[in-house]
């Protein structure tokens, strides 16, 4: 294979732009800045990465008018630089906000619980007053039991030293020696609550303690909120640039056409796909959120959710035969037979070559298994299969060939065409589910195209 590339996905955390070199203009290179060692060297290699970019396509777009080579250069750097990095500013966005929101939550419980601890002991002060104490009334109790040959006898004599009831009685009587019983067992969570003292004082230290505790709870909910608006600003900002990319997009498509030079069309068609493939990273990160949105999360303190019943999945056509090698046939391209909607693994490479067939209007059957497997069994369902290149075709890469996985294959999707023996193809879970890549080939008879 040759000129292999990686298309970033929308996900990663780029931050570098690209730098002005020659006479077209082009956005400045910014300056390589990050917190740690490691992010420096990350976001300078970003940034030597994005000026070989632009520099091989100012290569290739040599001869074209200066707006269109413009045009080109300036929707590979909102793809490749801006949209990433202000992605990685939303990701930052988000886990913040999430952070925040944690605190917060937290912080509102444990006002709860000392809330809810304040009600039980005003209870209790109801029913014996604020001088009640209640370490005092147990030493009593104890004092009253029987206590030689028990268990609590044991526990006394470790605790006080004593070697009878009365010694312990005695040694009972000084507030000094309840603190000390106290500080053995008591945790420090217990400290500034100790039971040494009256109901009364115990009350007046949660109260305080309240006060402490609803103060951090605003704090800590007016930082979630601060931090979710900054969350949705970044959002909204990700969001523009997208839609200026998708306006950027199809001005140029409907311009490359007028470039007389291959390299120069190859160039245009290769920052196309890049945008392309962002636009359909917008699409999926949509439709994930409406999926969450559509999640029964149970009764959350309010009107009960109605559980929605998913579809019925159709019912998978018989799988065909294995067949040997199928010989180059003729026919259209795409079929609806056995086409009831992509039933692939989201994520996977089967996924998206069915979902970016689709895209350009090709039909493609729900049940063809495994990518590295498609060339043998679309002949069952009338789709043509060869060794020709074509625009939307699948490419079924057999397994272990150029990559693919060596059980199950790969497939992708062919995405351009060109005059020297090459062509173009985008295909996802390249290195990981949703990661997308593109590749520039060479035909040499040794792929299987399904029309």
């Amino acid at each position: 294979m040759t000129n292999v590339r990686v298309i970033k996905p929308a996900l990663a955390a780029l931050v570098a732009a690209a730098a002005c070199v020659g006479g077209l203009a082009f956005s400045s290179a910014q300056p390589a800045q990050a917190d740690t060692y490691s992010d420096l060297i990350n976001a300078q290699n970003q940034h030597a990465a994005s000026v070989q970019r632009e520099a091989e396509l100012k290569q290739q777009l040599a001869g074209a008018s200066q707006d269109l080579a413009n045009k080109v250069l300036e929707l590979d750097d909102l793809t490749n630089n801006k949209i990433v990095a202000a992605q990685a500013k939303v990701t930052q966005a988000n886990e913040d906000a999430a952070t925040a929101q944690d605190e917060a939550d937290a912080a509102s419980g444990r006002l709860s619980a000392a809330q809810k601890d304040k009600e039980t002991l005003e209870e209790r002060i109801k029913q014996t007053g604020k001088d009640y104490d209640d370490a005092h009334a147990a030493v009593a109790q104890l004092a009253r039991d029987e206590m030689h040959g028990s268990n609590a006898s044991d526990v006394m004599s470790v605790v006080t030293g004593a070697t009878s009831t009365q010694d312990f009685v005695n040694s009972m009587q000084s507030r000094d020696a309840l603190s000390r019983n106290e500080a053995n067992a008591a945790s420090s969570a217990a400290t500034s609550l100790s039971t040494s003292k009256n109901r009364g004082e115990r009350l007046a230290a949660i109260e305080k303690q309240i006060a402490v505790l609803k103060t951090q709870s605003d704090e800590k909910a007016a930082s979630a909120q601060t931090a979710a608006e900054t969350a949705q600003s970044e959002r909204d900002a990700l969001d523009k640039l997208r839609q200026e990319g998708e306006t950027r997009r199809n001005e140029l498509s409907s311009m490359v056409d007028s470039l007389d030079s291959q390299s120069a069309k190859q160039a245009a068609q290769t920052v196309l796909i890049a945008s392309q493939v962002d636009s359909y990273n917008r699409q999926f990160q949509k439709e994930q959120q409406d999926a969450a949105n559509r999640v029964d999360t149970g009764n959350q303190g309010g009107t009960p959710s109605t559980p929605v019943t998913p579809a019925p999945a159709p019912a998978p056509a018989p799988a065909p035969a294995p067949a040997p090698a199928p010989a180059p046939s003729v026919g259209g391209q795409g079929t609806s037979n056995g086409d009831y909607g992509n039933a692939y693994a989201a994520g996977q490479c089967t996924y998206w070559a069915y979902e970016r067939r689709r895209q350009m209007g090709i039909g493609t059957p729900s049940y063809l298994g495994n990518g590295g497997f498609w060339w043998r069994s679309a002949p069952a369902y009338g789709l043509r299969v060869d060794h020709t290149p074509q625009v939307g075709a699948a490419l079924s890469f057999l397994p272990g060939q150029d990559g693919a996985d060596g059980t199950y294959g790969h497939v992708a999707v062919v995405e351009a065409v060109y005059g020297d023996g090459t062509f173009q193809i985008s295909e996802m879970n390249w290195g990981g589910p949703w990661n997308m890549h593109y590749r520039t080939l060479t035909n040499l008879g040794q792929y299987w195209f399904v029309h």
